[in-house]
This record gives structure tokens, sequence and C-alpha cells, in this order.
């Protein structure tokens, strides 16, 4: 059997497209390539929004093209965000592609595939706009525990710095019915941790006419048996309303974490950078999060050197971030995206004072996160048991994984004691707290999961039998990976 490859660069989404990549082509008759081994095909999966997207992806297709000439019958194929932006001149600059492919037709895949080995040329097909959801794909999921479950695609903003909404194209919601049906197969499957993934997850509802449809998704979730934590990415701040708050609240099941990306605490650059907020409405909307979840661990994206950017612009930024108490965040120094109108923006900043600020940034966060950290020492938390071991030292061995609010917890497992498998849920005590980490050396008690037997089950499957699950058109496929955190500065999710 031919073997296959994904390289998968950016977000969420892109991780999530990757995983019905492996689907697709695993239906089709692919195996994954062993770690290590040359793959008979090899995707790229790419993100069009850092600056040096196309220098990445380029020099990668170059490093291939000499395993390619060695290699008969090796395939290579490129897809996602740059593959939607550059269309044909991919096989111009580097001929030796095989397929080329867009956002909106990851479906085509296989026979792309097919029809560039038979026709012994270069197949590039991009379609402008989606025919089908995605989520009726076959998928591959990286974990058996934790899933992705999106509820719509594309993009409605215009944010001055983002070239996604021009990639993904406009908002597309899938029905609610269909995404409920889809978890509770997640459910059945032993999955107990979901994350409903949008660009603007909580503008949900919008082509369908109902504002507050995401607040009703979360209730009904809650009422799925056997689903024990749900979370969403990532939300806009315009559109987080006070029933979105409430049904975070009342719903056991919805985790007390809020990613949301504030950008900048300058009403003058998000206003240049057409956020659809203002600072004190951002700070509101956090104010009233804590009011109903005192323990919420809330985190976001927050971009350095935007075009105009002045020092008293970058201060405001500091003071939103001493404000908001962020348990963590994604900074990114700014840079050109190809295709925005950021990009053609008079009053560029100078690289060595972006670098300034950013320092002083990632400081102050860092303080930020410690202080809040050190708020969980002494708490028992319940901890997801992430998959791989964790930290080890010479007296304890330790686990990693996730608490109920996502901050990361390394605990240590007595001698003696069975370690938890992931997937299971372990209760331990918060002892030490880093800028970026919990520590537990106090160990309370396993509960043992559907999730964790689905792991170990996963653990026999034999690798020449994937377990793949057909996509269906009422949305019930197989999707879900690992928790990922952002890879980019707010673009694709927020």
């Amino acid at each position: 059997m031919r073997t296959y490859e994904v390289r998968t660069y950016g977000c969420q989404m892109n991780v999530h497209d990757s995983e019905r990549l492996r689907g697709l082509l695993e239906d089709a008759g692919y195996v994954r390539a062993p770690e290590g081994d040359e793959a008979d095909v090899v995707v790229f999966n790419t993100c069009a929004v850092r600056e040096n997207a196309d220098n990445k992806l380029y020099g990668n297709l170059g490093h291939l093209a000499p395993v390619k000439a060695r290699k008969p019958g090796m395939q290579i194929a490129v897809g996602g965000c740059l593959a939607q932006k550059d269309k044909a001149s991919i096989v111009r600059k580097a001929p030796w592609v095989d397929v080329v492919f867009g956002t909106h037709n990851i479906g085509a895949l296989p026979v792309l595939l097919e029809r560039a080995r038979i026709a012994e040329e270069s197949q590039v097909e991009i379609l402008e706009s989606l025919d089908v959801f995605p989520s009726t794909l076959p998928t591959r999921r990286e974990s058996p525990y934790s899933a992705w479950v999106s509820v719509s695609v594309g993009c409605n903003n215009t944010c001055t710095f983002c070239i996604v909404p021009a990639l993904r194209g406009r908002e597309k919601d899938r029905r609610p019915g269909d995404v409920l049906a889809e978890v509770e197969a997640l459910v059945g499957e032993g999955v107990l941790e979901v994350t409903l993934l949008g660009q603007n997850v909580n503008s949900y509802g919008v082509e369908f006419g109902d504002r507050f449809a995401f607040g009703k998704l979360l209730r009904a979730c809650g009422g799925i048996e056997g689903l024990e934590r749900v979370r969403f990415t990532s939300p806009h701040p315009r559109d987080f309303t006070a029933d979105v708050i409430e049904a975070m609240a009342e719903t056991p099941n919805v985790m007390p974490s809020l990613h949301m990306p504030l950008q900048s605490g300058s009403d003058a650059v998000l206003k240049a950078m057409r956020r659809s907020y203002r600072r004190d409405r951002y700070l509101r909307i956090i104010e009233d999060v804590r009011a109903a979840m005192p323990d919420a661990a809330i985190t976001t994206d927050i971009i350095v050197g935007f075009p105009g950017e002045t020092e008293e612009d970058f201060q405001g930024t500091l003071d939103v971030v001493r404000q908001a108490r962020f348990a963590g965040a994604f900074t990114f120094q700014y840079s050109k995206r190809p295709g925005t109108p950021a990009e053609s923006m008079a009053d560029q900043i100078p690289r060595d004072v972006v670098q300034d600020r950013y320092e002083r940034l990632v400081a102050l966060q860092d303080d930020m996160a410690w202080a809040e950290n050190k708020r969980v020492v002494g708490r028992s938390v319940e901890v997801l048991v992430a998959e791989g071991e964790g930290r080890k030292d010479a007296a304890t061995h330790r686990l990693s994984g996730r608490a109920a609010d996502n901050r990361l917890v390394h605990f240590a497992v007595p001698e003696g004691v069975e370690p938890p498998r992931p997937g299971d849920l372990a209760t331990v005590e918060v002892t030490y707290a880093a800028p970026h980490h919990l520590v537990a050396d106090v160990f309370g008690a396993v509960r043992r999961t559907r999730a964790g037997d689905a792991w170990e089950r996963s653990l026999e499957a034999p690798a020449a039998a994937p377990d793949v699950t057909p996509g269906v058109m009422l949305g019930m496929p197989t999707v879900g990976a690992k928790p990922l955190e952002p890879a980019t500065g707010g673009c694709q999710v927020g």
C-alpha cells in the first residue's frame, strides 16, 4: 500500500482540515508513513497569514525535489490557504508538485492524485466557494478522547491585517441538529471533550438568522450524556452576548476557560485594524465573565507594532493586560500579510521598535500569568490526562494534562499507584506555579473513563486497518484532535 504524510501549518482550522485529509487518504487505501520514512505521498496543508509563509513552503518543496527524483512514483500535493491564494503559480515555481487544491475542495485530493498519476502532469483545482460542508468528509482523528467539531467555516469580518476571509470565504453555518448529531456520535466512540470550532465561533447562527444560536448550542451540549468537557474557539468580542456568558456559567460541562483575541488595547489601533469593538467593550466582557465564573482562565491574542501604533497606543495595550489579568497570551510582532490592506498602510513600524515593544509585552504578560497561576496553588483540580508522558526528574514521575480551565498541569504519580491513561481524569492538588504551567505533587484519585478505554483500544488497532469513520450528509463524521493553541495572531480564529 502507498504511504502518506500530511504536514500542517497554521491554526486549528488547518489542523482539523488535516484530519480530514488523512481520513480521505486512508479511505482511499493509503496508510500513514512510519515516523522517519519517506512517504509515497507528501501533502502540505499551508497557511497564508505569515509574511514568510511563501518562503517556508518553497523551501520545503525544494528539499523534497531531490527526494522525489530518486523515488519513482512519489507525489507531492499542496493545499490550504496559500494554495488558495497562489493557485497555479505554485507549479510554475515548483514544477515537481503534482497536485494543488484549495480550501474549498479538500475532498478532491485522492481523485487529483490519481488523475496526476495517470496523466503524468500536474493537476490544479481551486474552487472559489464551498459546495459541501467539510464535516461530511471522512476523518482520521489524532486523539481518541478529544475532538474538534466545526460549527461554521469562513468569516464575514474585514480585519485589515487578515487575508483569511478572501481564502476561506463568507461564513457558512451548520444546522444545530447536525452539530449535535456529530457530538453525540463522537461521545459514542469514547470522546469526552469537544472543542467547537469556527473562524468567529460565537457569530454562529448568522446564516440562518438566530443571533442566540451559539448560547443555545452550548446549552444543548450540556444535555449530552457522557460529554464531560465543552470548549470553543475563538469568539469575537463584537458578537459576545450576555446569553453566551449565562450559558457558559449555567452549563456544567462547558469549561470555565475563554480565549478571546484582544489584538490591541488602543482604540485608534483597533479602528485601523477594523476590529468592531473598543477597549472598554472588551474589558466589560472580561468583567462579566469573571462575575459569572470567578475562577475562569482567560487567554488572548495580541499584535504589537501594527502600522501607525504609537508608544501611547502600546501603553494602552499594556494597561489592558494589567486590567484583564490574562492567564496566557499569544503575542505576535506584526508582519505584513500579502494581499491585506495593512500591507500598504503608511507608518510601518521599524523592526527594532516592534521588537522592543514585543519584549516589554511578553515580560509583563509573563508576570501577570504567573500571578494568576499562583492563585491556583493549594487548590484541587481535575486534570484530563494527555497522551504521552510528561516531565521526568530523579525523584518523581510526572504526567501532564489540562485542568478544567485549560491550564497545563504537570502532576506526580506516587510509586505503586497505577498511572492514569490518556483520556482518564486525575484529581491532584497544585503545589507550585510557573508562568506557563502548574505543578501538582499531591495526588488524589483517578477516574478511569471510556475515553481512556478508547485510548487503550487505539494502541491495539492494527496499523493496516485504520479507524476512519466516513462522513455522512447529516454531518456525523469522526473528527477532532488534541487541543492546540492558536498558531497565528488571531487571524483565522478571532
